[in-house]
């Protein structure tokens, strides 16, 4: 009797074991093993890609101080930096939208529009230059060029400028705060500097910054066929690195004429406006891809206001290829990914 019962209860675990969840899911460990290899091969390739955001953008020559970010964030929102005080630097890089007006061309003080897209101001520090034609070399360099653009700010001159700013005791004090170490702080160079730094606060951490970290649920299916076809298609070419572009000049339109396809009314030249130089006619700063989602319109003039279209653009004139509808919706899945936050502490209070 205890022999059969011995071996009923051998019976009965030998089942048991059979079943056993935990048994069926070897199968299941192993495909998932199999995917998670074909994960790590994708975020090897993006980490030698792309980088994730840094926490600050430094500049050596500027040193990032608590005051000089207070004083940069009150000039950004000052509409008296403006001739007539109608705009402030926030009316075209509005922070409340990620930096941009999301308009085609952004009217200044007197409510003329300027001829090109205003660019987001969010990671802009990161730049290789700043403007599309990268006439400035940092944003301390490029926060002094607006204000004295008779079609942006307007303000007459520096002089004029800082006799205004010298009669606002708030900005006195400041001043001083923030450049202690000089006899007379408020200087229009300051007034730069200030503004530079604050804008060096403006960095966007996102998901697809978790997943350059390692975490690779930080992307979903799709996104991460988004990646795969962004590297496969050529995408890389001209946008890698930390900002996914915004680190060389490139030719717009090198298949075909760009504005065969954007449908721009002008017809921009680009850095042989600055240089004078022929052989870069149409050449432009490659713009960063951080918060293209939120980022439109697109292209130096905003001429394109859908991002999907802007794939397929960008895919014929710079690639000479012709995307799938699956191709462009897994790569706008991609770009939804580098949305970040902005900076709490940046917004107007």
């Amino acid at each position: 009797m205890k022999t059969k019962n011995l071996l009923l209860f051998a019976m009965v675990i030998a089942t048991i074991i059979a079943c056993n969840p935990k048994t069926e899911k070897k199968a299941g460990d192993q495909q998932v093993d199999e995917l998670s290899q074909e994960d790590k091969d994708l975020m090897a390739k993006a980490q030698a890609l792309f980088k994730p955001l840094p926490q600050i953008a430094e500049n050596k020559d500027n040193p990032i101080t608590p005051e000089k970010i207070a004083l940069g964030k009150a000039l950004y929102y000052d509409t008296r930096l403006s001739k007539d005080e109608n705009i402030s630097c926030n009316s075209c890089h509005n922070l409340e939208t990620f930096g941009v007006d999301n308009l085609a061309t952004s009217p200044g003080d007197e409510g003329e529009n300027g001829d090109r897209n205003s660019p987001t101001v969010l990671n802009a520090a990161l730049h290789f230059v700043q403007f599309w034609d990268g006439r400035a070399k940092d944003v301390e360099e490029q926060a002094g060029g607006p204000i004295l653009n008779p079609v942006e700010m307007a303000i007459p001159s520096e002089e004029f400028l800082i006799d205004r700013l010298s009669d606002i005791e708030e900005y006195q004090i400041m001043y001083a705060e923030a450049f202690p170490d000089e006899d007379s702080p408020l200087t229009y160079n300051n007034t730069q500097k200030a503004i530079g730094v604050f804008e060096r606060t403006l960095l966007t951490p996102s998901p697809f910054d978790d997943y350059l970290n390692g975490d690779m649920k930080a992307l979903n299916t799709q996104q991460k066929q988004g990646l795969e076809a962004f590297i496969n298609v050529g995408c890389i070419t001209c946008h890698m690195g930390v900002l996914l572009g915004g680190n060389m000049y490139h030719k717009f339109g090198i298949y075909d004429d760009y504005w065969k396809h954007t449908k721009s009314e002008n017809i921009d030249e680009g850095l042989s406006g600055v240089s004078g130089n022929e052989t870069q006619k149409f050449m432009f700063k490659v713009p960063s891809l951080r918060n293209i989602e939120k980022t439109f319109p697109y292209y130096h003039d905003g001429s394109v206001a859908e991002l999907d279209e802007s794939i397929k653009i960008m895919a014929v004139t710079q690639l000479n290829k012709e995307l799938t509808d699956e191709q462009i919706s897994d790569i706008e899945a991609f770009l939804e990914s580098l949305t970040g936050e902005v900076p709490q502490q940046a917004l107007m209070n």
